[in-house]
Order: C-alpha cells, then structure tokens, then sequence
C-alpha cells in the first residue's frame, strides 16, 4: 500500500496535459494585462496629441483665413456697433468648424470659411509626434466666440476665439483581439484654449 502511495506521488504522466490546459487561461492573462498597459498609454497619448493640437492652433494660423483677416471695426454684432478700440463681443462668432476636408459654420454668425490647408496639415502633423496613429479625418478643430480681443488690434486679429481641438472615432485594437481583426473604440478627446497671436507656422512646446 505505502510503496503503491509512493509510485503515485512520483508519477508526472498528467504534468504535461495539465499545462495545456491551463496554457490558455494564463496567456490570456498575462496578454490581458499587457493590453490594459497598453490602452491606458494610448489614452495618455491621445489626450497629450490634443492638449499640443490645440497650443497649436492658439499660436500659429487659423485654419479658416477669415479668422484672422476679420476686420470688427465699425461692425455691428447684436445690434451694437464695434468702434476703433472696442471689446470684441462673444455674439461675433457662432462655431466654426474645421476637418480635413474644409471648414463649415455650426453656428452663425461667421466671418467667412476659407480652408487654410497648410494650417491644416501642419495641425496634424504636430499631434502625429505624439500618436503617429492619428489620422487627418479623426481631428476636428472649432472656433467659438470667447469676448475677448479688441477692433483694431495691430499686432493679432481682432477676435481671440476659443479654439477645441478634438480627436474622434479613434479605436485600439488589443493583442488578445488581433486574430479576430477586432479594435476597441477610444472616447473622444477635447481641449480647449483661447488663441493667442494666431500667426505663423510655428510653436514652441
């Protein structure tokens, strides 16, 4: 009896079934939890590629021509009349937006829809340093009335709008999924700040 307890003990036969059955559940584990590094550093980039889209956008030209060549000099906006020097009002622009393949009024009123391309491209590229994955129908930028800004003003465009840059429909595709040729969708992205010289074709990070 104790040596037939012994052979049993010392028998390995079934070793190599066992860890074929558990082979399985402890890749996909271990591949589970590289997939979650994996999506929280994707959404780490995505939201870093839209914070530096829109310091972008704030310090280089607007992606509608109009933004910045808009005389507000003796406009009227609600009924009110803007003279030399006067506090540009919010009410003097609606949304204005702008994807990869031009820029729409949302909302009026709008100076005007002139797509700045190179504007454009030089955007995309800029987020593309920190996700290279991003791609030019995924960025969408909009400009809206903030009340800042003054008629006149010599050194900027006369508005100083708000301007979000947003990144949308962006997906992930986990190594558990690859086989499967499954993706899973990342949430839209936004940031916002309110332009600053809005000039040129460069910024400084």
């Amino acid at each position: 009896m104790r040596s037939n307890l012994s052979q049993f003990l010392r028998d390995e036969r079934g070793a190599a079934a066992e860890f074929v059955l558990v082979l399985p559940l402890l890749l996909i584990f271990v591949l589970g939890t590289i997939d979650v590094g994996l999506y929280a550093w994707r959404l780490n980039q995505a939201e870093k590629a839209t914070q530096m889209g829109a310091r972008w956008a704030v310090v280089t030209a607007p992606l509608a021509d109009e933004i910045a060549s808009t005389s507000y000099v003796n406009a009227n906006v609600g009924g009110t009349l803007i003279t030399q020097g006067d506090r540009v009002p919010a009410g003097a622009l609606g949304v204005l937006s702008c994807t990869s393949s031009g820029c729409t009024c949302t909302a009026n009123p709008c100076p005007g829809t002139t797509f700045n391309s190179p504007a454009f491209n030089a955007l995309a590229g800029t987020m593309r340093r920190v996700l290279p994955a991003i791609e030019d129908d995924d960025i969408v930028v909009e400009y809206r009335g903030s009340g800042l800004g003054f008629a006149g003003d010599p050194n900027s465009p006369d508005i100083a709008p708000i301007i979000t840059v947003r990144l949308v429909d962006m997906t992930f595709t986990p190594i558990t999924l690859v086989l499967f040729g499954a993706s899973v969708g990342l949430p839209d992205f936004a940031y916002s700040l309110t332009a600053e010289d809005a000039e040129g074709n460069q910024a400084f990070f």
